[in-house]
């Protein structure tokens, strides 16, 4: 179950109470302003911070930024640094506030 997420998908596990690794890659600032309960990790502190996430490397991940850029730069780098099932949200937080209005 490698690739990208859709929101949709995402939100139905959430929904339903799945347990699910998020790492939000933005930066502090747009964390503050919304955020859906991740693990803030900014991308560029993404390299320095991999031994953090050792115990997660077989398990799925799933990656997200602001529109799904800078995540899918996070998906790749972590692939190639071993972690077996990275997915790249599609379409980010913007992705996620246009389908899920509060």
């Amino acid at each position: 179950m490698t690739g990208d997420i859709t929101v949709n998908e995402l939100k139905e596990r959430l929904d339903k109470g799945e347990t699910i690794h998020i790492i939000d890659v933005r930066e502090p600032w747009e964390f503050e302003e919304f955020n859906i309960n991740a693990k803030l990790i900014p991308l560029g502190d993404l390299q320095g911070r991999l031994d953090d996430l050792d115990e997660w490397m077989e398990d799925e991940i799933v990656v997200h930024c602001k529109s799904g850029g800078r995540s899918a730069a996070a998906v790749d780098y972590m692939t190639k640094q071993g972690f077996k099932n990275v997915r790249n949200l599609v379409g980010g937080m913007i992705a996620w506030q246009m389908q899920n209005p509060s």
